[in-house]
């Protein structure tokens, strides 16, 4: 068997544990492995003693405590982020980890550009000729500066390690980004150099009147600083909140579109999200059937749309882009039902994409 370690399981049945949310993985591995489904948030160490492999979402706590002395090996996570996850102990006490990094960039996109919009058409703001900063230009702030120079806006983006191994060509400084920028929209990891990023200082060098939109981890942000600035900024719009599923009711309020972390919730962020988690496996364990999967798509009208945004003007735009993807549904949802912001995610009835031309 060739694989991607030293760990083989040639003598035995591969054994994994997955969280029973992640959509299109029921019957995948049945041919290759035993198979445990059990819900991410009830994932214990019991659970995991003698897996080989967890595949988890966000919803799993991925520490010391639930990993130490059992037989994983490998944790695959079906999500963009590794936060979840203490990576550090993971790695020194031998247990790879793989992500699906860029899975959901097209569905978060879609959402940065329908609430922008839609806001900006509800409160008539003109985005003619402003300027869009955009904090973290990985797979998903790429895809956002993209479709932003395609729709007419000016650009800054602000990426601090991109910068030191590219080169600061096309690169700005937070300082300059906050100063200049009528949007600022955040798109970074969760790591140390970002947990309360966005703070009281950073508040107060942004450019008054700026839109403010935060689709990464909620952890990002000082929500009391945020609070505090609210009247000196422009619309607010947050999908990712600290102490999920116990989100701030004040922010709730003083928020123009707020939703329950669902901005990459799409049906193609969650087809691309379990393949990249069942190749992880594959290729580490060697199960060639497996290398190049990907799900039956089941559901034809949800098949990415293209959209002609072109030569549209800005009402046009609006139009068409809630017509894709509404998004004062979901924020209609969550503020009637605040309490209840786990079930409107794990119960959120995905989304097709959109891709613009």
């Amino acid at each position: 068997m060739t694989t991607d370690s030293d760990i083989t399981v040639q003598d035995r049945e591969l054994r994994i544990v997955a969280d029973s949310g992640i959509p299109f993985l029921s019957g995948v591995f049945e041919p290759y492995a035993s198979v445990r489904y059990v819900p991410g948030a009830n994932i214990c160490r019991e659970d995991c003693a003698d897996a080989d492999v967890l595949i988890t979402t966000t919803r799993t706590r991925c520490t010391r405590q639930l990993l130490e002395g059992t037989d994983v090996r490998l944790i695959a996570a079906a999500t963009i982020g590794e936060d979840h996850i203490d990576t550090r102990w993971c790695r020194e006490n031998g247990i790879d980890i793989r992500n699906a990094a860029g899975c959901n960039s097209g569905a978060v996109m879609n959402y940065v550009f329908s609430a922008l919009y839609g806001t900006a058409s509800r409160k008539r703001i003109s985005l003619k000729d402003k300027t869009i900063g955009i904090i973290g230009a990985g797979h998903v702030g790429s895809k956002v500066a993209m479709v932003a120079l395609s729709l007419g806006f000016r650009v800054l983006l602000c990426d601090p390690p991109r910068a030191r191994k590219e080169g600061p060509y096309g690169f700005v400084s937070l300082e300059e980004l906050l100063d200049q920028s009528d949007i600022v929209t955040v798109h970074v990891p969760l790591d140390e150099t970002t947990r309360g990023m966005a703070g009281r200082d950073f508040f107060m060098r942004t450019k008054p009147g700026a839109f403010f939109i935060n689709t990464s981890r909620g952890e990002v942000v000082d929500e009391e600083a945020l609070k505090e600035a609210s009247g000196r900024l422009g619309p607010l719009i947050i999908d990712t909140w600290s102490h999920e599923p116990d989100i701030d009711r004040e922010l709730l309020e003083l928020a123009d579109i707020a939703t329950p972390h669902i901005a990459g919730y799409s049906y193609q962020g969650k087809l691309n999200a379990t393949a990249m988690a069942v190749r992880a496996v594959a290729r580490f364990f060697g199960l060639s059937p497996l290398f190049e999967f990907f799900p039956q798509i089941t559901i034809p009208e949800l098949r990415a749309q293209q959209l002609d945004l072109r030569d549209k003007n800005q009402g046009e735009v609006a139009a068409l882009l809630q017509y894709n993807y509404p998004v004062f549904t979901d924020d209609i949802r969550l503020r009637m039902a605040p309490w209840d912001f786990e079930r409107l995610r794990d119960g959120y009835q995905l989304r097709g994409e959109f891709y613009t031309t």
